[in-house]
């Protein structure tokens, strides 16, 4: 019988051990534009030591403050004791779900990304039934501009779906004609897959320009991510035991499995096998942990492990159009990546760095983009003035969630810079057209 997490986590060690030193609360998402204690990462973890400690009740009123964290790990990556407050509110969040239940639009997105051929066929019905409200902002900002599409411009700005995903567009084996220097596979994302196709088909004409050979493993499903910040455990263990399994069907006979998503990379690479752990399933937490060695972000190898640099030196189409570089919340903070994606970008683009470019975008999640929008608005604008303030041509991130978040910002501030994920900027200087 698993034990409660109760009984594996101190969570009382957690709240006693926050000093209340403050200096979390500047660089916190959330206080930054609802400055109250209470949404604040010490206010968060007092809270939650009330509420394990039986003190406080788990009524609506609390419900609707731990669902406000944006769980940017802003606060962890600043605390002098590195207090997991990102874990302990995703956590309680679990609590919320199995009280409250989970809104029935979300238990059918986990659902459907539980079920690739669910998703497969509402990505299709998507495709066939998109509208100006679903618009696809690979296109450039001025065209929209210049139509004056109504929709676009007042609206939700959301990224159409595509008719064939990544994975059903490829085979599952593509051989380099010459002997391979590397073999690699490639986990995808959910957004990369269903909606910003152009990301997985840069990925593949930069490799094949290095001579790799990749696998694109077709049975791979969601990383869990957006369960796991909703609260549906249920999900989360479903999907990270039935990839797990799958991985170590291929993964030693791979030099790395990359990802070019940095939410995703940070939920495989760091995130199960901590759910494993505050889980008690020993088990399933030794096997996350040994493919772990394994798992990249697709700059992070990209630029440590092949001679792209030299191809993009040699090779390389060099632009005039000036990139600034967004950090996600799950490349810097998580796995310490932001200067890979900058040197590969660098070789062909001219660079130009936004005021804070670590700063949170406000994506947050399924119930902050949904339930709680307001907040991702006002945590947008600021990104979207730093932005325009650059003057670049391109804003790139390695996070489509990111893209969804500074798409809509952007837009609604009338900021006609385009987003581009690294690997596609990398691809366009190789010579890919789009």
């Amino acid at each position: 019988m698993n034990k409660t997490i109760e009984e594996i986590f101190d969570f009382k060690a957690t709240t006693d051990a926050c000093v209340k030193c403050g200096k979390c609360i500047p660089v916190c998402t959330i206080h930054q534009i609802n400055p109250d204690e209470v949404t604040s990462p010490r206010g968060f973890i007092e809270l939650l030591g009330a509420y394990k400690g039986g003190h406080l009740e788990l009524d609506k009123n609390a419900k609707n403050i731990f669902e406000s964290c944006f769980l940017c790990t802003n606060c962890v990556d600043v605390c002098p004791n590195t207090l997991p407050t990102d874990m302990i509110i995703e956590e309680v969040r679990a609590d919320i779900a199995q009280k409250y239940g989970i809104a029935p639009f979300k238990r059918a997105f986990f659902w459907l990304l539980r079920h690739r051929w669910a998703m497969d066929w509402f990505s299709k019905l998507g495709y066939v039934f998109k509208s100006c409200a679903l618009a696809n902002d690979e296109k450039d900002r001025g065209l929209i501009a210049k139509y004056n599409l109504p929709m676009i411009k007042k609206g939700r700005l959301l990224p159409s779906m595509v008719s064939t995903s990544f994975l059903n567009k490829y085979q599952e084996h593509i051989i380099p004609p010459q002997k391979p220097k590397q073999r690699v596979a490639i986990f995808i994302g959910c957004l990369a897959n269903y909606n910003y196709r152009g990301i997985g088909d840069s990925l593949v004409y930069i490799l094949e320009r290095l001579g790799i050979e990749i696998f694109i493993p077709k049975k791979q499903l969601c990383c869990g991510a957006p369960a796991y910040f909703t609260g549906d455990m249920s999900s989360v263990e479903y999907m990270t035991k039935k990839n797990i399994a799958y991985f170590e069907s291929f993964i030693d006979e791979y030099d790395a499995l990359i990802i070019p998503e940095a939410t995703c990379s940070a939920m495989i690479k760091e995130d199960w096998e901590r759910f494993f752990a505050n889980h008690a399933m020993p088990e399933w937490e030794m096997r996350a942990k040994k493919l772990m060695p394994k798992i990249f972000m697709a700059t992070d190898w990209l630029y440590k492990h092949t001679s792209l640099q030299e191809l993009l030196a040699l090779e390389g189409q060099t632009f005039d159009e000036a990139v600034t570089y967004h950090d996600p919340c799950h490349a810097r903070k998580v796995q310490g990546v932001f200067k890979e994606p900058r040197a590969l970008i660098a070789q062909n683009y001219p660079m130009v760095e936004m005021s804070d470019p670590n700063r949170c975008c406000g994506f947050g999640g399924v119930t902050m983009q949904t339930e709680k929008f307001e907040w991702a608005t006002l945590a947008g604008k600021p990104k979207a003035a730093m932005i325009e303030q650059t003057k670049a041509h391109y804003v790139s991130a390695e996070c489509s969630a990111c893209r969804v978040q500074l798409s809509q910002a952007m837009n609604e501030a009338g900021v006609e810079t385009i987003f581009k994920n690294p690997i596609e900027l990398i691809a366009k200087a190789l010579g890919r057209e789009e």
